[in-house]
C-alpha cells in the first residue's frame, strides 16, 4: 500500500482544517496541493518530519488555484518541484495578477493575513493536465479527473484506492457533517453534480479532502456532498423568490447552515473552524452569483 501522510498546516492556528498530502516515492516526495502562503512553516515542518526537504518535492499536483489550496505553490515552485494544474488554471500561476485582483476583491484588508504572498512558478514548471490523463511518478501511477463545479478548473485525482478529491468532494469537520465551499465567480450546480455522479462511480476505499483528512467511508461521504449539494438547491429555490439582496442572502444562508451543521453534531468549536475556512458569506455571494446569472428569469 502506498505511504499517505497528512500534513496538518494549522490554519490561522486551527488544527484539522487544511490539510497538504505527502507521497514519498524512490526519488523523493509528491505533494498533493500546498496550503496558502501563510502556512509555508507549517508545510516545511511537516515536510521535515518525514525525513525530506523541500528539495526533496518532485511534484506538486493541484486540485486547484484557489489560495488555501495552492497559495504556497510558487515558493514550492522555488525548491525545484514540478507542478501540475488544470489547463484554465496554469496561466494564473505564472501569472496570478488576475486571480490575486479575484480573491482580494473577496477577502479585502483580510487578504494578506489570510493567504500570505502567493508566488509566481515559472512557466517551464507548470505542466498541464487533462482529463483521464495518467501521471507517471517514479513507482507511482495517479488518474485525473476533471471534477469542475466549484470551479472551473478543478480536478480530483486517484492513486490507487485513495481519491484527492480538493473540494469537490465537499468538506468534513469533526464528525459526519458533511458540507460544500460555494464561492464566486466559478460555482455551478449542475456541473458540480455532474462531478459527483462521477466521483460515486468510482471503485476506491478512502476519501482525502482537502478540508480535512482521510476517510474510508467513501460511498457515506460522496453521497453526504450529494446530498448538500441538493440541500443548497433546494434553499436557494425557495430562498430567491423574494429576490432578497446579496447582504440579506448572507443572513439567511448563514442561518441555515448553521442549523444545519447544528442538526448534524458540529459543535460551536467546530463550527468557528468551518467559519475560518469557508466564511457562510462567501458561499452565499457564490450562490448570489450563480442564480442570478444561470437561473433567474
Amino acid at each position: 500500500m502506498t505511504t499517505i501522510h497528512t500534513l496538518d498546516l494549522n490554519f490561522q492556528g486551527f488544527p484539522g482544517t487544511i490539510a497538504a498530502y505527502l507521497i514519498p516515492h524512490a526519488r523523493g516526495a509528491v505533494l498533493i496541493e500546498t496550503g496558502p502562503g501563510t502556512t509555508t512553516a507549517a508545510l516545511e515542518a511537516g515536510v521535515r518530519a518525514h525525513g525530506f526537504t523541500m528539495e526533496d518535492i518532485t511534484d506538486v499536483l493541484l486540485t486547484h488555484i484557489h489560495l488555501d489550496h495552492a497559495g504556497a505553490v510558487g515558493w514550492v515552485a522555488r525548491h525545484g518541484a514540478r507542478v501540475h494544474v488544470h489547463p484554465r488554471g496554469a496561466p494564473h500561476l505564472i501569472n496570478p495578477e488576475k486571480l490575486l485582483a479575484s480573491a482580494g476583491r473577496i477577502y479585502g484588508d483580510d487578504m494578506d493575513r489570510l493567504w500570505g504572498e502567493f508566488l509566481p512558478v515559472p512557466a517551464e514548471q507548470v505542466h498541464e493536465l487533462a482529463d483521464n490523463m495518467t501521471l507517471h511518478i517514479e513507482e507511482l501511477t495517479i488518474e485525473v479527473l476533471e471534477t469542475v463545479g466549484h470551479a472551473n478548473h478543478h480536478v480530483s485525482y486517484r492513486l490507487g484506492d485513495v481519491l484527492f478529491t480538493g473540494d469537490v468532494g465537499g468538506m468534513r469537520f469533526g464528525n459526519r457533517f458533511v458540507s460544500l465551499p460555494m464561492p464566486p465567480p466559478e460555482f455551478h450546480i449542475e456541473r458540480w453534480r455532474a462531478s459527483l455522479d462521477r466521483l460515486q462511480q468510482l471503485d476506491v476505499a478512502r476519501i482525502a479532502p482537502t478540508h480535512f483528512g482521510i476517510y474510508d467511508d467513501v460511498a457515506f461521504h460522496l453521497a453526504a456532498a450529494r446530498e448538500a449539494l441538493d440541500a443548497a438547491e433546494a434553499w436557494l429555490v425557495e430562498t430567491m423568490r423574494d429576490n432578497p439582496d446579496r447582504e440579506t442572502l448572507r443572513k439567511r444562508f448563514t442561518d441555515w447552515i448553521r442549523a444545519q451543521a447544528e442538526a448534524q453534531g458540529l459543535d460551536e468549536a467546530w463550527w468557528h473552524m468551518y467559519e475560518v475556512v469557508s466564511p457562510p458569506w462567501m458561499s452565499a455571494d457564490g450562490m448570489y452569483r450563480y442564480w442570478h446569472k444561470y437561473r433567474a428569469q
